[in-house]
Formats: C-alpha cells, sequence, structure tokens
C-alpha cells in the first residue's frame, strides 16, 4: 500500500512523499525511524495511483537528467563534499519532480545509516541494476568517488550516442508520417471532389484501372476513416505488447539487427554498450561473471542477452569468453579478435576501451550513410505516388477536357 505524508524534520522544514507499507501504522514507524515528525498521512487511492503513473510517464527520468546528476555528484563527491550534504543539495535543486523526491528520499535514508546502494536499490524505476551495483563496488573498494566519475562519463556518452541514433530515425520517420498522413487527407478531402467530376460524365467504366482504384479508396476512406484510424491505434498497441513478451522482444530484435543499413547501426551500438559497460566494471573491480550478469541488463538485446548467458556459462567452467563470441553472427569479428588478445595479455579493460572508441567513429560513418540512403529512397516513393495520381487523376482529366472539346 502507498501512504502519502506531509512531515517536518528536525530543523523544522516541512517535507512531502510517499512510503510504501503494509499498514498507515508501519507507514508511521517507518517516518518516525527516519525522524520525521508525521502531520499528515493519507493512502493513495486508486485513482490517485493512475494519475501518478500519468504524471510518471510525462517526467520520467530520462538518461540526460542521470548525466547531469551524476557528473555533479562526483563533482560534489570529489570536492569533499560529504555525501548527505550532496544529496541534500541536488535533491533541492534538480528540475525533473521525479528525480528530486527520489533524491530527497535517498537522502534521509543514508542520513539515517542505511548504505547508498542500498538506498538506490529501493528505486528501480530510476536506477538501473548496472548503475547500483557500480555504487556498491565503489563502497567495498573505497573508490565512490573515481566509480562515480566513471558512471557520469558513462552516461553522458550513452546520452549523446542515443542522441545520435534518434537523430538518424527522426528524418525517415517524419517524412513517412507526412506521406501517409498526406495521402489520407487527399484521399478524404481532395481527391473526392475532383473525382466526383468522372462520375458526373458518366465515364466511370472507361476510367482506367489506377482511377478506379484512388475512387475505390477515396469512397473507403471517407466511408470508413475511423475504422482506419482506430486499426492503427490497435495495431499499434498490439504490436508494442507482442514485442514487451519474450518471443516479441526476440522477433523484434531480430528484424532490427537484419535491417539494411539500420541493422547495422543496431548493432554497433550493442557492441558499444557492451565494450562501455564492462570496461567501467572492470575498472570497479567486479569479477568477469558477475560484471556479465551485470552488463546483460543494460544491453537491451535479447540476442546479446542469450550471447551473454552462454558465455557465463563458458566462463565459468574456465573457458575465455571469447570462444562464444566468435561462434555468433552478431558479434563483429574484430570484437572478438581483441577480446581474445585482451584475455591473453590480461589488458582487457583497454581493448574494451579501443572497441567503444572504435565503434563510436564507425557509428557515426553509418549514419552518415544511412541519412544519405535514405534521401533517394523517400524520392522513389515520392515519385512513384506522382506518377500513380497523374496516371488515376491528371490524364484521364485531359481526356475528358478533349472529349468535351
Amino acid at each position: 500500500m502507498q501512504f502519502k505524508y506531509t512531515a517536518k524534520e528536525k530543523n523544522g522544514e516541512e517535507v512531502v512523499g510517499q512510503v510504501e507499507a503494509e499498514s498507515a501504522n508501519a507507514a508511521a514507524d517507518e517516518l518516525m525511524g527516519r525522524e520525521l515528525y508525521i502531520t499528515s498521512l493519507t493512502e493513495v487511492r486508486a485513482h490517485e495511483d493512475i494519475v501518478g503513473a500519468i504524471g510518471k510517464v510525462f517526467s520520467r527520468v530520462t538518461k540526460k537528467d542521470l548525466a547531469i546528476f551524476l557528473r555533479q555528484l562526483s563533482i560534489l563527491i570529489s570536492a569533499a563534499v560529504p555525501l548527505v550534504q550532496a544529496l541534500k543539495i541536488l535533491g533541492g535543486q534538480t528540475p525533473n519532480k521525479v528525480l528530486r523526491q527520489t533524491l530527497i528520499d535517498v537522502q534521509r535514508e543514508v542520513e539515517g545509516g542505511m548504505k547508498f546502494s542500498l538506498a538506490l536499490e529501493r528505486y528501480p524505476n530510476v536506477f538501473s541494476s548496472y548503475f547500483i551495483n557500480m555504487v556498491r563496488s565503489g563502497e567495498t573498494s573505497g573508490r565512490l568517488e573515481e566509480i562515480l566519475g566513471y558512471l557520469a562519463d558513462q552516461e553522458e556518452k550513452d546520452y549523446e550516442l542515443q542522441g545520435k541514433i534518434i537523430g538518424a530515425l527522426v528524418y525517415p520517420g517524419f517524412i513517412i508520417s507526412v506521406l501517409f498522413g498526406g495521402s489520407f487527407f487527399m484521399l478524404v478531402f481532395v481527391l473526392p471532389k475532383i473525382l466526383k467530376m468522372f462520375e458526373e460524365f458518366g465515364a466511370t467504366a472507361d476510367l482506367p484501372l489506377a482511377t478506379r482504384a484512388l475512387m475505390f479508396l477515396s469512397k473507403t476512406a471517407q466511408s470508413y476513416w475511423w475504422v482506419v484510424i482506430l486499426a492503427v491505434i490497435v495495431g499499434a498497441l498490439l504490436f508494442r505488447s507482442y514485442i514487451k513478451t519474450e518471443q516479441g522482444r526476440a522477433w523484434f530484435d531480430f528484424v532490427k539487427l537484419k535491417a539494411p543499413v539500420f541493422g547495422q547501426l543496431f548493432q554497433y551500438l550493442y557492441v558499444i554498450r557492451f565494450a562501455r559497460s564492462f570496461n567501467t566494471i572492470l575498472v570497479g573491480g567486479i569479477t568477469i561473471p558477475q560484471g556479465l550478469r551485470i552488463v546483460r541488463t543494460v544491453i537491451g538485446s535479447p540476442l546479446f542477452e542469450k550471447l551473454i548467458d552462454e558465455t557465463i556459462k563458458e566462463v565459468e567452467e574456465g573457458n575465455p569468453m571469447s570462444g562464444v563470441f566468435a561462434k555468433s553472427p552478431h558479434m563483429p569479428a574484430m570484437v572478438t579478435q581483441m577480446l581474445a588478445v585482451g584475455e591473453q595479455t590480461g589488458r582487457l579493460d583497454d581493448v574494451l576501451e579501443k572497441i567503444t572508441n572504435f565503434y563510436n567513429r564507425e557509428i557515426n560513418s553509418v549514419i552518415e550513410i544511412a541519412l544519405k540512403l535514405v534521401e533517394p529512397v523517400i524520392m522513389i516513393i515520392l515519385g512513384i505516388g506522382v506518377g500513380f495520381l497523374v496516371a488515376g487523376v491528371i490524364l484521364p482529366m485531359m481526356n475528358l477536357a478533349s472529349v468535351a472539346q
């Protein structure tokens, strides 16, 4: 059960938040354990949960928010600011509402004696298991400041990479949306007025196939436009639900990796995520099997996750991890060879850094090629559309004009 509370701290400052507990008494006990004086405690009703969930969708914690938070936290910690004080400072100035409230709650829990990593673990929707495990390794090894610096670097690079990928996909996505939207508008509002002339002249039977096809599509769009829109919405929801299943995720991942040009883009993205995350983990002093388990959670590809699962078994049996990668069609041969060298020389972290840097440059080249290829494809589609329109509308109109004369 969720309870909304208003309370005061020792210094008299009022705080507002939510706490999860089995009952109101349990919630009150937990808040008193944080040394808070409760002024109001009410259960969050179902409709409030729904409103809160909708609010979180529009104010979720993005990669940019996390990157800024990590960079600021690493700077404060390196400046010898105590962790509790650093969290309090950041909690007071973070613009994202969800992250701000999370940091305020984490700060109180750390101030109450809880480990930083354990406090973060209570907010899995904000902090990934990778992030939590890295913080835990920093606490254990006494290198929290250094680990936070590495995490800040990684989040910033991930955010930059994500921006490049989205930038590459936005242009074709926008053009395709405009084409479909424009076509639908033409069929519903423009073409009916033009095609009506053919019916008035009584020449419907003599019209070419392209014109009759346009008339059929136009009438269908006019009469059943709501069916088309509903079908698109339902189809999108069903597709989204399917790709959230294990089978759907695997299928969609396979399609992405096999797509022309963009398949290589996603492959490089997964390689960069693997190499950069694994490098940070090794620097943090985590063992290879445990590190692979953590990396598995951040790649975002079912096919690569399966590959890592197989690799973990091989490593635990004493075999090199490059052996499993060599058998996978999804892992570039150069990555496998470089990992083998890194394992043999004991410089795996250096090799992973070189892999990351190389594929960062490669992904820029792939994005440039993708954007150059998209333009002629779009021009071809536009040409086909214009040709169909000419064959279906303009030529018959010219024929009617000549007959009328």
